[in-house]
């Protein structure tokens, strides 16, 4: 098992809660690198030492009240002056003179070939994250799910018994529901792959689908769990939900009767669910430290379907998972706190390739689509964002800036953003994998795996 949720109802926290602003930026007047120009660290080497000594110790006597001299003296005194070099007025050296470049081969030497290759230029990972948004009411519950950015650019995220969305391309945001009390709070959310519709999973056991631009709700699954609904899946028109009463159960939308399978194997919470590209394995992992590997193919209404694989190296809660998107059959799983490890997983055949110790809680980990890369973001003691080089694993950057767990992470459409939104109530930007070689524009909204519903309840 692994920490669930923290509660707080002082009523400083509340009245500081009422007093912000969901998704709204936090304003932290950052200077940049031309404006921090307050400090300067002397060269020592660049430093006559002997001269300072003179300027400071025998230089500076009678500066304020100099004897009379003679001409004759004073002439001789600064000829010895401009001979000595000693009418410098600088005595710290905060640079050296750039050495002359030295031709150490003759232009001929290299090929053309050679001169006209190109070098891909080192990446810059930044240390600080790029926006702040508020997100007040962020339930601090690690087994939830309660952020997700949509292939058209719009950001979900849960708070409370509300879910907002912010347009990642002009940073408009807009309420798309509230539940009741008795039905909230909100425990996860999910975009469709068109990127227009998103699913909302209930405290209440149930599911609701919504039309985010029309802002209609199409219908409710109700019938399949019967505790909370705490993790979200989607496979083209199939939507997998997996509950507290730990069990996973594929809806197709489509259809009235939305129940096709379900999948019987956790002993507690479902709190991990993800579906590989290809969309023929489902990964699921729960708070009985459990991982499993489901088959579509194998997949029955008529009978109990039978796992793959039931993976049970972790010692703590599996909620973290991660599908490579350079290797259909290679997952990445993350553990709890009494865990702390990034495993690595042959699904075709169940083995482990490989198992780092991240030393803290992993709540999330995410791909970088354009590298190979993997970053997760973690719990206590640093409550930080790590970026991996694969398969090395060696730390690439460490992202500070929370002072909570990040429960939560979401990639932009492009793969270059990352959002983490954290139980400090906070939600931060980073721009941590960089530009992609070649920038893709959003998918259009195709509402195809919608097409027969209409706002069934």
């Amino acid at each position: 098992m692994d920490a669930g949720s923290v509660n707080s109802s002082s009523s400083s926290s509340y009245l500081n809660a009422q007093s912000r602003w969901p998704l709204r930026d936090q304003f932290h007047q950052k200077k940049s690198s031309k404006e921090n120009l307050d400090r300067f660290i002397p060269n020592r080497s660049a430093i006559d030492f002997d001269y300072a000594h003179y300027m400071l110790m025998e230089g500076r006597k009678g500066k304020e009240n100099p004897p009379a001299s003679s001409p004759s003296r004073e002439a001789y005194r600064k000829h010895l002056a401009e001979t000595f070099n000693m009418n410098r007025t600088r005595i710290l050296a905060f640079k050296n003179k750039p050495p002359a470049p030295v031709e150490l081969f003759p232009p001929h030497f290299f090929s053309s070939q050679q001169q006209d290759k190109p070098t891909k230029p080192k990446r810059s990972i930044p240390q600080t994250s790029e926006r702040t948004l508020d997100a007040p009411d962020l339930v601090d519950d690690y087994y939830l799910n309660l952020l997700d950015w949509g292939s058209c650019n719009v950001l979900a995220i849960a708070l409370g018994n509300t879910v907002y969305l912010w347009d990642a391309s002009n940073g408009s945001t807009s309420e798309l529901v509230t539940v009741d009390e008795e039905n909230g709070p909100i425990t996860s959310v999910s975009w469709a792959p068109d990127g227009q519709h998103i699913a909302i999973g209930l405290n209440n056991s149930e599911v609701q689908l919504w039309d985010s631009t029309s802002n209609k709700q199409l219908r409710t699954l109700k019938g399949g769990h019967r505790l909370r609904v705490g993790s979200l899946a989607w496979n083209n028109h199939i939507l997998t939900t997996g509950g507290m009463d730990s069990l996973i159960i594929n809806n197709d939308v489509r259809v009235r009767s939305h129940i096709v399978e379900t999948y019987r194997g956790h002993e507690q919470e479902v709190c991990g669910l993800k579906w590989s590209p290809s969309g023929q394995q489902l990964a699921s992992g729960g708070n009985d430290n459990l991982l499993f590997i489901w088959d579509r193919s194998t997949a029955s209404s008529n009978s109990p379907t039978q796992w793959a694989h039931r993976l049970e190296d972790h010692t703590s809660a599996v909620k973290a998972l991660a599908w490579c998107p350079f290797q259909s059959n290679l997952l990445a799983s993350g553990g709890g706190g009494g865990d702390r490890c990034i495993k690595f997983w042959n699904t075709h055949t169940g083995a482990c390739l490989n198992s780092v110790d991240t030393g803290s809680q992993v709540c999330s980990l995410l791909w970088n689509k354009n590298e190979r890369e993997l970053l997760s973001s973690h719990g206590f003691t640093q409550n930080q964002l790590t970026l991996w080089k694969y398969p090395s694993m060696v730390k690439m950057a460490e992202l500070t800036g929370h002072t909570s767990r990040v429960l939560f992470m979401a990639q932009s459409p492009d793969g270059c953003t990352v959002a983490s939104a954290a139980a400090d109530e906070t939600l931060k930007f980073w721009n941590v994998f960089g530009a992609p070689q070649a920038a893709k524009p959003a998918p259009k909204a195709n509402p195809e795996p919608f097409s027969h519903v209409n706002r069934i309840r």
